[in-house]
């Protein structure tokens, strides 16, 4: 069973949103805002392929039930 820590969630999550957020009234747009207002400061080299394994496992879970379009 993977363990998943708070920086592979916020990671994936963040790929996630980047990569298909539909424009700025998106709800995937205004995640991304939300991970400002935790202090979460993602890597400018972050993207899904430098993703954990568990990170890796998030966001395809994520793309595969494409929740917040």
């Amino acid at each position: 069973m993977p363990y998943w820590n708070r920086f592979d969630i916020c990671e994936a999550w963040y790929c996630y949103a980047s990569d298909y957020h539909s424009g700025q009234f998106s709800k995937l747009y205004a995640k991304l805002s939300q991970f400002e207002h935790i202090g979460f400061k993602p890597s400018p080299l972050l993207s899904k392929h430098r993703l954990t394994l568990n990170g890796e496992e998030i966001y395809n879970n994520l793309v595969v039930q494409r929740k917040y379009q």
